[in-house]
């Protein structure tokens, strides 16, 4: 009866170990590669990263992006065949050695500068410049056009509107120029309190002045 029970223990112990040792070997066959590296051009005489380009294994159908510095890693296998592509960069095509005897490959790759320069193109609505002298001699422009141009461009309808601070709308270049300050103050002072006018000599000499020239009197 012992005899049975370690015969059966070695069988069970035998069986695991060979299961244990199958996982083990069965990872590809340790092929797996954690294949990692940097994208730079040669721009102007000078080694740059090639920022957010993909790096792309069509056999597997997976891949990832390189990051701002042009860094990238992925997992592949011996043998993949690795493409980079980016926007304005020659496509660079990559074979991972099968001869690897480490689990890790790293490189730096060059992509070249794949410019493409299109002739320039005029779209006018009009064939020539005589055509569109001759139709818009021919505009007709009718009373009330003429009658509502002049009101908005009077003096009195323009200073009226500034003395009660009529609501202008804003330009597309005032509407930019009005966002990319706001964005700036913003960053600037990220993660800190903004400056305050109350604490600034030349708000306060302003105020100051202000006050002498009796820009604060009740006006009637």
């Amino acid at each position: 009866m012992l005899k049975k029970y370690f015969l059966l223990l070695f069988i069970a112990s035998a069986f695991f170990t060979g299961n244990v040792s199958g996982q083990n070997n069965g990872n590809s066959g340790g092929k797996l590669i954690q294949f990692s590296g940097m994208l730079i051009t040669d721009a102007d005489g000078r080694l740059m990263p090639v920022p957010y380009a993909s790096v792309y294994v069509p056999k597997r159908n997976r891949g990832t992006y390189s990051d701002y510095r042009g860094f990238f890693t992925l997992v592949v296998e011996k043998g993949d065949v690795v493409r980079f592509n980016c926007l304005g960069f020659a496509p660079v095509t990559l074979t991972i050695p099968d001869t690897l005897t480490q689990d890790r490959y790293s490189i730096v790759q060059i992509l070249p500068q794949d410019t493409i320069t299109l002739p320039q193109v005029v779209i006018f609505p009009w064939p020539s410049r005589e055509h569109f002298k001759i139709e818009f001699l021919k505009m007709d422009v009718t009373p009330e056009l003429q009658r509502r141009a002049t009101e908005n461009l009077a003096n009195e309808y323009l200073a009226e509107a500034r003395k009660n601070d009529a609501i202008v709308p804003y330009s597309g270049r005032e509407s930019a120029n009005f966002y990319l300050r706001q964005q700036s103050r913003e960053y600037t002072y990220i993660g800190q309190t903004p400056p305050m006018n109350i604490f600034s000599p030349i708000a306060w000499a302003q105020f100051f002045q202000a006050w002498k020239n009796g820009d604060f009197k009740k006006k009637e």
